[in-house]
């Protein structure tokens, strides 16, 4: 069954098994992004029941130690898992971190026999969960409009998160430069880049994770102002060909930062959640996302965004939003790699 093509009156929860309606769930989560396309995570199934795992053996250690992007990344597939059960107009009903002697079991998410038809928004943002993809590189000059903006910083509030919309041309600069001097800082370090080359698998590769060359350019598109991203081909010529002249740089759309109030699990898998659902809205609209983990994973950085340009929120990651009509191709690992 492609669940990214059937309706939802063709797939009444209670005509399905507990195992069809896991397979269902599970399906889609692992379409959520997650920080090198490293899909940390696992899923179990008992009844009515569906439990996240966060899987230790992808986290990203030198990037990564504490596993804050871990648990964004596992708290982006809660989100999707709960947006599937809604589609299947079954109601979600989630405990988050549920046991203190098991860190890693990110969540537990039960349902029961209630029926309830997915509102139209719902099943709006279900329909993107297969369309959306990371961008990486500039955007067209259109500015968005404020009513689109208000909708999105609402997304993330429903997810206890906050969208910081970078508007003064100084900040939009300073977080810029931000995350260019981590970009360049990050390629001196050995062991980060080695890390990188790790989930940057070659042309021609069966693997399902990791970033594929058809989902990065060959050669990095220059914005204003410069927002690099991640240097994946690392001069080895992979990558999307250029697909016109880039002499002029692109615009670097509408920057914002994701923060949330305190800077625990908890707030991770939150802020994963607040990603997920803004990133799923903005597809509904035709835009793409560009993401920027880099300055986040320098502590000193991650201070001066979080207390200069966030006043004293907690940076989770950095989002540029707008149009292109430019296409990237992911890949995922099958149910069958991650449905216990």
């Amino acid at each position: 069954m492609d669940v990214f093509s059937a309706l939802a009156d063709e797939l009444p929860g209670p005509a399905m098994s507990p195992a069809e309606i896991s397979r269902f769930v599970v399906e889609s989560a692992v379409q959520a992004p997650s920080v090198h396309n490293s899909q940390p995570w696992w899923f179990s199934s008992a009844g009515r029941e569906i439990s996240l795992h966060a899987d230790v053996d992808r986290r990203l250690n030198a990037a990564d130690p504490r596993g804050r992007e871990m648990m964004i990344s596992c708290g982006a597939a809660l989100f999707t898992a709960r947006l599937a059960l809604r589609y299947l107009g079954l109601v979600p009903k989630v405990s988050l971190l549920p046991d203190p002697d098991l860190p890693n079991l990110v969540a537990r998410i039960g349902y029961g026999d209630e029926q309830v038809t997915p509102a139209e928004y719902e099943s709006g943002l279900f329909a993107e969960i297969a369309r959306r993809h990371t961008h990486r590189g500039g955007f067209d000059q259109e500015p968005l409009p404020a009513s689109l903006i208000a909708i999105l910083r609402d997304e993330a509030a429903r997810e206890n998160a906050a969208l910081a919309i970078m508007t003064d041309e100084a900040k939009r600069g300073a977080l810029g430069a931000a995350v260019e001097a981590a970009e360049y800082a990050l390629r001196l370090d050995a062991v980060r880049m080695r890390e990188q080359a790790k989930w940057a698998p070659p042309p021609g590769s069966s693997r399902r994770d990791g970033v594929p060359v058809t989902a990065y350019p060959a050669r990095p598109e220059r914005t204003q102002p410069s927002f690099p991203a991640r240097d994946f081909a690392h001069g080895r010529g992979w990558g999307l060909p250029p697909t016109g002249g880039q002499a002029v740089p692109r615009s670097a759309g509408l920057v914002t930062v994701l923060t949330t109030r305190s800077d625990n699990p908890a707030d991770w898998v939150s802020a994963g959640q607040a990603l997920q659902r803004v990133l799923l809205a903005a597809s509904t609209c035709d835009l793409k996302a560009a993401l920027h983990s880099q300055p986040l994973e320098v502590d000193e950085l991650r201070r001066f965004i979080g207390s200069v340009l966030c006043d004293g929120a907690y940076p989770q990651m950095v989002i540029r939003l707008g149009c292109t009509g430019k296409t990237s191709a992911s890949v995922r690992r099958t149910v069958e790699e991650v449905l216990l």
